[in-house]
């Protein structure tokens, strides 16, 4: 039997996951090979890069789509169990769970926007996810947008779960990556004192120092509201400063966001979504996996 995409891996995977039971990855991998009867050949059939098994690569991406749908949870990495929403599809005994089936789900329309790059015309649901209507350079771009925000996802998750000194090094780290705080020992040095879960402190805006920046990071689940950034004014007035950053592994309410424009402070608002976006674009707790060379035609060249 053919390996089977990933769509075709989307029921099997919920299907597992029925038993009510916490199901590591190898595990659904293992259950979903057996169950297509793949060889031990096909098992160990790789992706180009060589890195990943096919079908691991393919379980993932399942996985990773159940989840966007709210049909699977993951309490802990690499953990996966299935949700209330997932037992409830599975009571009407769906034939099929594929990228259409799942576009009924708001919050799966949602991550399908975010990784078409907020495109103005909806997604054409009755199209596969890989339709051919778009040039291999538009897909490559789609598939690292596609790559990318599931990762962005996966770093917020682990934030989130880790400790709170954790937390905090992650925010040093990413300043001073930023350029901001000068070195790592300077930055880490005024970062973190607190040590309520949250962590203040001024840094410098640049490795000379000539002008300093407020920082109050907050690893909290609710959203993050105006009564908090007005308590974050007020440590601003105390530094006799204008310029802040806030950073939450949440979000920030509406309220948060109309009072920050509102005040002649320089406050730039940093939720748990941009949080993982800039430790991806900076390098930050990821690491390269594979480099792809894009060549195009040297015309001067044929010209000579």
């Amino acid at each position: 039997m053919a390996i089977p995409n990933f769509q075709q891996c989307m029921l099997p995977v919920l299907v597992f996951l029925s038993d009510n039971e916490e199901h590591t990855n190898i595990e659904i991998v293992n259950y979903v090979s057996d169950l297509f009867k793949l060889t031990e050949e096909e098992r160990k059939v790789r992706i180009l890069s060589g890195l990943q098994n096919l079908i691991y690569s393919r379980v993932y991406w399942a996985k990773t789509y159940l989840k966007k749908a709210l049909l699977i949870d993951q309490p802990a990495r690499s953990i996966n169990v299935i949700s209330i929403r997932g037992k409830e599809v599975l009571r009407d005994n769906p034939k099929v769970i594929d990228v259409k089936f799942l576009m009924k789900f708001k919050e799966f329309q949602a991550y399908h926007r975010q990784v078409k790059n907020d495109q103005v015309d909806k997604p054409d649901v009755n199209k596969s996810e890989f339709t051919q209507d778009r040039t291999p350079l538009e897909l490559i771009n789609e598939g690292v947008r596609n790559y990318q925000a599931n990762i962005s996802d996966d770093i917020l998750e682990l934030v989130k779960q880790n400790s709170p000194s954790f937390f905090e090094k992650i925010v040093v780290e990413l300043l001073v990556r930023m350029g901001y705080g000068g070195s790592y020992s300077e930055a880490a040095s005024v970062v973190g004192k607190s040590g309520d879960g949250g962590i203040d402190g001024v840094i410098k805006e640049d490795r000379l120092g000539l002008d300093t920046i407020f920082v109050q990071a907050k690893r909290w689940e609710g959203n993050v509201g105006s009564k908090e950034l007005q308590s974050f004014v007020g440590a601003l007035a105390s530094k006799k400063s204008k310029k802040g950053v806030f950073i939450t592994t949440s979000d920030f309410t509406k309220a948060a966001f109309d009072y920050s424009k509102s005040i002649d402070h320089n406050i730039v608002l940093i939720d748990g979504e941009k949080l993982a976006n800039l430790m991806v674009e900076y390098n930050l707790g990821v690491s390269v996996q594979q480099t792809i060379e894009l060549k195009h035609i040297d015309y001067d060249y044929f010209e000579q």
